[in-house]
């Protein structure tokens, strides 16, 4: 009697984008050979770039239920989070206690945020309104006159600071009253990550809505309302300020670690000196954390994995493309950008889409499954 050859067992660690993406991934890539399972401790999964317009009362972010969405991207759900990895027994424990074995891990866990600056409202997508809200009802009745957006040296990805300053700007306008929005970033450019074409788009955008940008600044807030900036040694006086945090990786016990926790990985995602073992997206020690970005990754860890479990696949290593789209209060922008080092090439701003489905998150396999979840939901 023969018995049927045993699965390659993949543990994904994380229900994020990059955790979801591989499993579509790998699905696609491998089917049957590999067995997946999903530990996440979330509940579900939140379309997170979309938190940024609850302040000004619009639709909130799309939210799916996690264990549906394992189902449907044939992956088994055990809702714990990671606790620490033993690379040499190929075990992951779980801070519930248990251990999961693996052929192949990857790890999706996202980055920790970090407020920079004590006297400033720093930005977290969990709880944009909560955090808002009240300052853009302040804009609105004439209350706050001058608000300062604001980069820390350690930046985030700064997308979302742009749309708050360009929807804040456009509010303000709809309800004729004037207020004065300052950006102060240490970029050479605004977005300068998406290369300069891209970049000066949105310069004039920005100067189109009146508002203000500072860049090449490091930013100092000393006391509530006032920012003192270097080397231009100028002091800027205002009535809210809003911050980006900075990120920290999630330093996993067992796994090497890069400058401040995040996971060092090579050109096929593969965790550095380890065998089996890919981590994608925020947590890893690639400089720019964007959900796009996190589904390329997971894409090029799926494809090494999918080859080790003998699917007929040739892993092709990272090479990133950032699509953003930029949400204005208005009519959106599209901006694209090839990247080498730091800043772009082939960059643009245009007012189509120019990936498909133009979602906030370009995700080859994520973006289209919600898409068609969307639908089946009624929803647009």
């Amino acid at each position: 009697m023969t018995t049927a050859p045993r699965s390659f067992e993949v543990l994904i660690a994380g229900g994020g984008v990059a955790g979801l993406e591989a499993a579509l991934a790998l699905r696609d890539l491998a089917g049957d050979r590999v067995s997946v399972r999903l530990l996440a401790p979330n509940a579900e999964f939140v379309y997170r770039p979309m938190t940024v317009v609850e302040p000004f009362s619009f639709a909130v972010a799309r939210r799916y239920p996690l264990p549906e969405v394992a189902r449907d991207v044939g992956a088994e759900l055990v809702q714990d989070a990671l606790a620490r990895v033993d690379p040499a027994a190929q075990v992951v424990h779980g801070e519930s206690g248990a251990e999961l074995s693996y052929d192949a891990l990857l790890l999706g866990l996202g980055s920790r945020i970090r407020p920079r600056y004590e006297h400033a409202v720093t930005l977290d997508d969990a709880r944009l309104d909560e955090l808002l809200h009240g300052m853009i009802q302040d804009v609105e009745g004439g209350y706050v006159k001058r608000v300062a957006f604001v980069v820390p040296p350690r930046m985030a990805w700064p997308l979302p600071l742009y749309e708050l300053a360009l929807m804040t700007s456009r509010r303000a306008y709809d309800m004729n009253v004037e207020v004065a929005i300052t950006i102060v970033t240490p970029e050479d450019a605004p977005l300068a990550v998406f290369g300069q074409g891209a970049s000066q788009g949105v310069a004039e955008l920005l100067a189109d809505d009146g508002i203000l940008v500072i860049t090449s600044a490091y930013s100092e807030i000393p006391r509530s309302g006032v920012i003192e900036i270097s080397p231009s040694n100028r002091t800027l006086e205002v009535d809210r300020i809003v911050a980006l945090p900075e990120l920290d990786g999630p330093a996993v016990p067992g796994l090497p670690e890069a400058a401040d926790g995040f996971i060092p990985i090579d050109e096929h995602c593969r965790v550095r000196g380890i065998e089996g073992v890919y981590a994608a997206g925020d947590a890893t020690d690639f400089a720019i954390k964007q959900g796009g970005i996190a589904a390329q990754q997971a894409d090029t860890a799926a494809e090494a994995i999918a080859a080790l479990a003998g699917a007929p696949v040739d892993p092709q290593p990272f090479r990133p493309t950032i699509h953003g789209l930029l949400l204005t209060g208005g009519e959106p922008r599209y901006l694209n950008a090839h990247l080498t080092g730091g800043h772009g090439f082939s960059s643009e701003l245009t007012y189509e889409p120019t990936w498909s489905p133009p979602t906030k998150i370009a995700a080859k396999y994520l973006a289209p499954y919600l898409e068609q979840l969307d639908r089946a939901g009624g929803r647009d």
